[in-house]
């Protein structure tokens, strides 16, 4: 199935960040992809449309009716069937999508979109969310901005930009405070959109067979210099888990949580399984599946991370703890 669908990269990252740039060397980039572009403005008047480039094969739609993440149900699943009718009408040509959002959205909105609606999700593989963090000004955005820190907390690939502008040390600082904020997502430097494709195309950060990348160093490490609303954490166990106590504490997290929890995913070792489960959630849709086959003499464990705003660390860990077998 996800061979025929068409994946989607939602890019998002705070006002000034680069987006509009990165997008411009993605469209200019020879890499044979046709690629069909849902921009987003805040206000009634887009000036980003003008500013990409208009001499390729691209589709460009705007989203110019206020921040996409008041809309995005309606007018983004309207603008995705349409594309999707004129597509197969022969109207318009393209491999994939990519939404860039305005500044000021939280992804979390467009990202459900790819759950919520099954003829969008029939059709669309959402791939990745990619963040784009300004080097000079990220530390007072994340400080100052709780957009900041939600587009870091549900990315899927960070790329630090302007980091020409900042010293090593104060650049070290940036990415350190970033994988402590969401530990699974890459930190990569790219300087005027210079970024290989492979780093922002077919990441498959939302597949739920994808390898759970987490970083332990990083949440090993009490010494935190900022308070942000947005952290994270990781649950490790070698015992196996109940699967009906687990659905249960789940769906009540959800039920309780949901609005906060940015995202979270894991491989969970269950009793009785000769598989591991897969799973993963965008604030209340949360799913799972079945991931590959343990092999002979293998250590089965559980592996969670959480990102989210103002969690109860404690209470997810010892709810978890109860739901072992």
């Amino acid at each position: 199935m996800a061979d025929k669908q068409v994946p989607v990269t939602i890019l998002t990252g705070f006002l000034g960040s680069g987006k509009t740039t990165l997008l411009n060397r993605i469209l200019r980039e020879q890499h044979g992809h046709r690629i069909a572009v849902i921009e987003n403005e805040f206000g009634e008047e887009g000036v980003d449309n003008e500013l990409l480039l208009q001499d390729r094969d691209e589709q460009i739609v705007e989203m110019n009716n206020g921040c996409i993440c008041c809309t995005v149900r309606g007018d983004l699943i309207r603008i995705l069937g349409d594309l999707r009718a004129r597509r197969e009408r022969g109207e318009v040509a393209f491999e994939r999508v990519v939404i860039e959002t305005t500044g000021m959205a939280d992804p979390g909105p467009v990202a459900q979109t790819f759950f919520v609606d099954d003829e969008i999700a029939d059709y669309y593989l959402l791939d990745a969310v990619v963040t784009v963090v300004d080097a000079l000004h990220g530390e007072r955005q994340l400080d100052e901005q709780r957009e900041a820190q939600v587009q870091v907390g549900f990315a899927d690939r960070i790329l630090l930009s302007k980091v020409d502008l900042v010293d090593d040390a104060a650049r070290e600082r940036l990415a350190a405070r970033l994988a402590r904020i969401n530990p699974r997502a890459p930190v990569r430097p790219v300087h005027f959109g210079e970024v290989p494709i492979s780093e922002v195309l077919d990441i498959r950060g939302f597949n739920l067979n994808a390898v759970l990348d987490i970083d332990p160093g990083f949440l090993e490490n009490d010494r935190h210099e900022h308070d942000d609303a947005v952290s994270s954490f990781v649950f490790r166990s070698n015992r196996p888990f109940d699967p009906r106590k687990l659905e249960d504490f789940l769906s009540g997290l959800i039920q309780v949580y949901g609005p906060d929890m940015l995202r979270y995913k894991g491989v969970l070792y269950m009793k009785g399984a000769d598989r591991q489960t897969v799973f993963q959630g965008v604030h209340m849709m949360m799913g799972a599946d079945t991931g590959r086959r343990w092999q002979s003499g293998e250590k089965r464990s559980s592996r969670m991370v959480f990102i989210g705003r103002n969690l109860p660390k404690d209470t997810f860990i010892k709810g978890l703890e109860q739901c072992l077998a």
